[in-house]
């Protein structure tokens, strides 16, 4: 609210349930953003906020379906107004009935109304969602009405987390632990990817999270190539690695893990090789995310540190660098994606990547190097917190790295 320009009203809404087909839906994910401000974890829910609001029950005010028997008996207990307020702190609760009339004497009072778009810098959304409904609709309604953007002021007030969102995001990198060493000494040759997968649900869903934060990659062998593998349906044969892109959510923050281990317990010289470039990267990059770095400017010294792994592993040779585009450098043809991103409520978070880095905020970080012609890649992912002074914390010290540890923890 502090951030808001004078006079202004913003309006933000929560997601839908979706439908599958017949009578059938998804589960229902919140807006990450209307929880984030008020805590309420409940779908056909609405905050509002006017800083400068006429009458002080005015400045924050939430609206709810109304609940009743027949809800609680079918769908389980809703909020009631009490109850709201105990989540939220959000002494003005309403019916969701009220709404329009509600808003529309906020509108007699304001000048200008932040609607809340997804400027995300992954975005891609085909369907109509119920915040992209309400603007279209508010346009119409109150086209005098200057228009502004929330999502600049949640970009960057999500992107720095409180000491509270620090402690979730951790319960979630702890839960993941977990479920990694479980499955360290589950996994032998002729397992099937889908059986790992199990593991970790089980795992993750016993420590009191709902599940996997994204989708899981399980990938064996050649399927590491494939960077957003998500099949999960071969057996994991003798001598192969498996990339394991798998974590769990707390409390709908994320964690984001990577490990890459040997299906036999053992790696191979080259694999190890491989294996060890790489986590010389992570550990090298993680130095990097401290304040005031710039996120562009941070991915062109990694790539300067995989390119000489990698003409030390002998997949790519001077030429090859002298040579490069500039635009498509050498070492892209084995590490093709970004190292690092904003994590939090969304396991791709909220953040501003041309504002330099600050602290608090919690990134990824997540090399690799993909060698197609030899059946294997390999990616390695803590998470990290930005540090005031000095390196970054990581999330995942706990969650064994080094090849010794995991050997030693497959073969115990």
């Amino acid at each position: 609210m502090a951030e808001m320009k004078p006079n202004s009203v913003a309006v933000f809404n929560s997601n839908d349930i979706y439908p599958i087909s017949a009578d059938s839906t998804l589960p229902f994910a919140q807006h990450r953003d209307i929880f984030y401000l008020s805590g309420v974890d409940q779908e056909e829910s609405i905050l509002l906020l006017f800083p400068d609001a006429p009458y002080e029950n005015q400045k924050e005010i939430l609206f709810l379906k109304e609940t009743n028997d027949h809800i609680a008996v079918w769908e389980g207990e809703k909020l009631s107004k009490e109850r709201a307020f105990q989540v939220s702190g959000i002494r003005t609760v309403y019916w969701l009935q009220d709404f329009h009339k509600i808003l529309n004497e906020m509108m007699t009072y304001a000048d200008t109304m932040y609607i809340n778009t997804n400027e995300h810098y992954r975005a891609a959304v085909e369907t109509e969602t119920r915040e992209a409904r309400f603007v279209k609709w508010w346009k119409e309604k109150y086209p005098a009405h200057n228009v502004a953007k929330s999502n600049p002021i949640l970009q960057r007030i999500r992107s720095v987390k409180e000491s509270e969102e620090i402690d979730l995001i951790q319960h979630a990198c702890d839960i993941t632990e977990k479920g990694f060493r479980r499955l360290l000494s589950f996994v032998k040759p002729n397992v099937t990817e889908y059986e790992i997968e199990a593991e970790l649900a089980h795992e993750f869903i016993r420590n009191r999270s709902k599940g996997f934060a994204y989708t899981p990659i399980i990938a064996s062998g050649n399927n590491a190539n494939v960077l957003h593998y998500i099949e999960n349906n071969q057996q994991c044969k003798d001598g192969d690695l498996i990339l394991l892109d798998v974590a769990a959510e707390y409390a709908n923050y994320s964690s984001d893990m990577t490990r890459t281990i040997p299906v036999s317990g053992r790696f191979s010289d080259r694999q190890k090789a491989v294996y060890n470039a790489v986590l010389r990267v992570k550990n090298e990059a993680t130095k990097m995310l401290t304040p005031g770095t710039l996120w562009k400017q941070y991915h062109v010294e990694v790539g300067k540190i995989i390119t000489s792994e990698l003409l030390g592993l002998g997949l790519i040779d001077k030429a090859d660098v002298q040579n490069e585009n500039p635009d498509w450098p050498a070492y892209k043809k084995y590490f093709m994606h970004g190292t690092s991103h904003h994590m939090g409520l969304d396991t791709h978070d909220y953040g501003l990547l041309h504002e330099p880095m600050k602290a608090n905020m919690v990134f990824t970080v997540e090399p690799g190097i993909y060698i197609p012609a030899e059946k294997f890649g390999i990616r390695l992912e803590d998470n990290v917190v930005v540090q005031e002074k000095g390196e970054p914390f990581n999330l995942m010290r706990n969650i064994p790295v080094e090849v010794d540890e995991i050997e030693t923890l497959m073969n115990a």
